[in-house]
């Protein structure tokens, strides 16, 4: 068998997996975009193994891989596999289990950088000055959550352990469910924009949560509010985001995620303005790329490829 491991930036697949006597193994450090190139780089494989959405498996690109027979994805959901093309040709697929707490982490780090100023008075420190822009503490901000599911619920926790208050709101959320993560449910999304001092998106990429944050809820951010995304790009007006930002509302946001991953030079997030000033934080989609999370990764990815081949496939999507 001939497998293929896509998109493996810290070049860790091989050591994280046990991929020993499964075939032969190649694999890509850098991502195609969809085209002729990656349907030629892929045609030799009988097996990709791909980390979530990097690279997209389309119906497109199956119809294009006649030899492909197994698609493994890092997750248990991959929204960017065409699930039932993959089936109309008989190719199995199957995911890992993921781990939860590392985006939630990442999430506290980016309010934290963010209101206490970090970046820029670390420039400051380089550059052989001192202290300079005065940050502020997370005990006693209002804390606002567009979705309170499994990382909304556990950067609650964290957020409450730090003397914050929190407020959600999503599309399905409840009263009960705000209640049990000691939440305060908010009527809206207008609401929760308005009043809060940062803003996280922990959401599910769905047509009902594209481009659900918008220029009308970054205009009514109080002064100083911080918005952060470690979420989904595209749930987010990108070109609101940085018009608001310019007009300083919001103050600063830190981003995990972008419409095109990896980030084009070219991209217009990459502002030198908005990045020297501090009101910019980006980061390289930080939230799930820690060492256990990529052991638990690769190791199962290797895992599912075994029992495929054995024909007993595991954690089938």
């Amino acid at each position: 068998m001939k497998i293929a491991i896509l998109d493996d930036y810290a070049d860790v697949a091989l050591t994280y997996g046990d991929w020993d006597g499964l075939g032969e193994v190649t694999v890509f450090r850098d991502t195609l975009p969809a085209g002729p190139d990656l349907v030629q780089r892929l045609l030799p494989f009988d097996a990709l193994c791909i980390m979530r959405e990097r690279t997209p498996i389309p119906a497109e690109l199956i119809a294009a891989l006649p030899r492909l027979r197994l698609i493994v994805t890092s997750g248990p959901r991959n929204g960017s596999i065409a699930l039932e093309a993959a089936k109309a040709a008989g190719i199995t697929v199957c995911g890992t289990e993921s781990r939860k707490t590392t985006t939630s982490e990442l999430t506290l780090l980016l309010m934290l950088a963010l209101n206490r100023q970090l970046l820029p008075n670390a420039a400051r420190l380089r550059a052989g000055g001192w202290q300079g822009a005065l940050g502020r503490d997370l005990a006693g901000l209002r804390l606002g959550l567009v979705g309170l599911g499994k990382i909304g619920a556990q950067v609650a926790t964290l957020a409450n352990a730090l003397g914050m208050e929190v407020c959600a709101w999503s599309q399905n959320l409840t009263e009960a469910r705000a209640q049990a993560c000691n939440a305060r449910l908010m009527p809206g999304l207008a609401e929760l924009c308005a009043t809060c001092d940062v803003v996280s998106v922990h959401l599910v990429l769905s047509e009902r949560t594209r481009n659900l944050i918008r220029a009308e809820h970054f205009a009514a951010m109080e002064p100083g509010a911080v918005f952060v995304n470690t979420s989904r790009a595209a749930i987010v007006d990108q070109s609101a985001l940085l018009d608001g930002l310019r007009k300083g509302a919001p103050t600063a946001a830190g981003l995990d995620v972008f419409d095109i991953e990896p980030l084009p030079a070219a991209h217009p997030l990459r502002d030198a303005e908005l990045l020297d000033s501090g009101k910019l934080l980006l980061t390289p989609h930080l939230g799930y790329t820690t060492e256990a999370t990529l052991r638990l990764f690769y190791a199962q990815m290797a895992e599912a490829v075994r029992a495929f081949q054995n024909g007993q496939p595991v954690r089938m999507l």
